[in-house]
């Protein structure tokens, strides 16, 4: 398996992989496009920057990848090469999942993603988390 964050000129790879998942997720402009790749990218993650820090979307790993570690993996590998927080939003769900990635409840969000997680739980439940 290969980590390694895509150059902008290759993201709409990324974007192809979300396709072909059936997922609605994208990449955002301006994110940094993390993927682990075999022969194709099997997992993506965008990572883009706010505050102090950055903010995770799009986490996805293909069907048959899961449980093997592929997600741990590629935040590990992202989130050495920026060497500052992580934010995410989740629904309730998957909190039991981000908590074994590292995750804890975020007390203390940016400005920026407290406005934007007020405006999504309008619509849905959603949780924030910190790394």
């Amino acid at each position: 398996m290969h980590y390694r964050q895509l150059p902008t000129a290759l993201t709409p790879l990324a974007d192809k992989f979300y396709r072909t998942q059936r997922s609605p997720m994208r990449t955002a402009p301006g994110a940094q496009v993390w993927v682990a790749e075999q022969t194709t990218i099997v997992a993506a993650l965008c990572l883009q920057p706010v505050a102090h820090g950055h903010w995770l979307t799009s986490l996805l790993v293909a069907t048959p990848q899961r449980g093997q570690g592929l997600a741990r993996k590629l935040i590990d590998t992202a989130q050495a090469s920026c060497h500052t927080p992580l934010w995410l939003f989740c629904h309730p769900q998957l909190s039991a999942f981000y908590q074994r990635l590292g995750f804890a409840a975020a007390d203390d969000l940016p400005p920026v993603l407290v406005e934007r997680l007020a405006r999504y739980q309008r619509s849905k439940a959603l949780l924030a988390f910190t790394r």
